[in-house]
């Protein structure tokens, strides 16, 4: 206030006075800088007796951090002129505002897991806000450690710096931990709300930390993180490349344990999800599948009776977490469970049965047009994530002839010869699938599936 109300007098009265002389002295900074020296004086004598009142200590941090900012932005106070943060920064004062943050960050943390509204987002209704569907505890967290950063960027050097940046790790090691003991609480009900809430809120906090290593201030701690490491050889000369090089970042360990902990969660949610589903295939496991009337007797194609259960308990699991999941995690996890889904239909319900026409046809009939369009929603082309059921289809539907031309030049390529000849024929019975879209099946399991079929001409045989 001094600085401010006494600007204007010192820039048209005494800065004209000391032109005169010839001088390069700055008033207004000289006035300043004799104000800083007193603050600096009874912060010393101050400090001592705050030491151990952590609620005087920390409202002396706010002030300072406060006057700080104040000083150099609204009065143009420069950086290489003593300041607060010297004194912050002396080795008692400073270890003592390390413990009180810890201290604080921590109750902060009991706090907010605690309260009724952890896991709900502040911003669940609103639809273009809530992206990553973060739930409270996740966000509030995440801004307790954005306002530490704020806190400590003053400091004078980077030595400080990090030491600070240490404790951040800590705390959202802390953070990890607690999340995973609260989802081990949530295990048996993986589709559950919390759950989810506790999967977003990991996603959260992992896009977050990757996005502030991409921060200028952090690049420059991870500049000093290395000029130390280097010093010290604590780290092996790859991970010293990885860090110059930008490669990875302060906050690598972290994002790679919160990763692995949303692979985990999502594993188990894709695991439940499939299992409810594939108990509800059993019927359609057993379909007689060589005995279905073929489809010019039919007047008209539709869904298997037995895939109904399978196909709507696989819905209603997919919109259900569609409305608990964030986008990049719903997207993973249903990808996730096309996988499983493919290769079950595949080894369990095509390969475990023989089709005749009928058969063939209806199990087209039911994955092309029932169960694909269940992904449709999420993607433009549902059926390359179902390449094997897709190509099973394809084989099984071949008209008689095409199939007879094809196992006859598959038998060719595979057929009684030597090794060489064998391996020259192989790139044209790789072409013959190509030629009919089956570019994932390999020779070997397309004579499987042609051996499944049971409409073969007699003479064929």
């Amino acid at each position: 206030m001094w600085i401010g109300n006494h600007i204007k007098f010192f820039e048209e009265k005494i800065q004209p006075i000391i032109d005169k002389t010839g001088s390069s002295l700055d008033a207004k900074l000289e006035f300043s800088r004799g104000l800083v020296m007193l603050v600096l004086e009874k912060m010393s004598a101050d400090i001592p007796r705050l030491l151990y009142d952590d609620s005087l200590f920390c409202h002396m941090v706010d002030e300072i951090l406060l006057f700080e900012k104040e000083l150099y932005s609204a009065y143009g106070y420069p950086n290489n002129l003593p300041g607060c943060m010297h004194i912050l920064s002396e080795e008692t004062c400073f270890q003592k505002w390390l413990t009180v943050e810890r201290k604080f960050a921590l109750e902060k943390m009991d706090s907010v897991l605690s309260s009724e509204a952890a896991w709900t987002s502040q911003y669940k209704d609103i639809a273009d806000v809530d992206e990553m569907k973060a739930p409270d505890c996740a966000e509030t967290f995440m801004t307790l450690l954005l306002v530490i950063t704020d806190r400590y960027k003053g400091l004078p050097t980077a030595a400080r710096k990090l030491q600070f940046l240490k404790l951040q790790k800590e705390l959202i090691d802390d953070f990890r931990i607690r999340l995973t003991q609260v989802m081990k609480e949530e295990t048996r009900s993986p589709l559950g709300s919390r759950y989810c809430a506790i999967l977003n809120a990991v996603n959260y906090i992992a896009a977050v930390l990757a996005d502030w290593a991409d921060n200028v201030f952090f690049l420059q701690l991870q500049q000093a993180a290395l000029e130390v490491c280097g010093a010290s050889n604590t780290m092996t000369e790859l991970q010293l490349g990885q860090l110059a090089s930008l490669e990875s970042s302060v906050f690598d360990n972290m994002i790679d344990l919160l990763e692995r902990l949303r692979y985990d969660m999502l594993t188990r949610q894709v695991e439940h999800v499939f299992r409810e589903v594939k108990d509800k295939a059993k019927p359609y496991k057993k379909e007689r599948w060589l005995f279905l009337p073929s489809q010019s007797d039919q007047a008209v194609m539709c869904l298997s009776s037995s895939a109904c259960p399978m196909l709507l308990t696989l819905r209603d699991l997919l919109l259900q977490l569609e409305q608990e999941l964030c986008h990049s995690l719903f997207k993973s996890f249903w990808q996730m469970l096309a996988e499983k889904l493919d290769l079950f239909i595949y080894q369990d319900i095509i390969l475990a049965n023989h089709f005749n026409e009928g058969g063939s046809a209806q199990l087209q009939f039911d994955m092309t047009r029932n169960l694909f369009p269940l992904f449709a929603h999420y993607c433009k082309r549902p059926e390359n994530y179902f390449k094997q059921v897709k190509e099973a289809c394809v084989i099984l539907n071949l008209n008689v002839g095409s199939a007879l031309l094809l196992r006859e030049v598959l038998q060719t390529a595979s057929g009684n010869m030597t090794d060489a000849v064998a391996y020259s024929e192989q790139p044209t019975a790789i072409a013959a699938l190509n030629e009919i879209g089956v570019y994932k099946l390999a020779p070997q399991d397309v004579e499987i599936l042609l051996n499944l079929r049971t409409n073969w001409p007699s003479t064929g045989k």
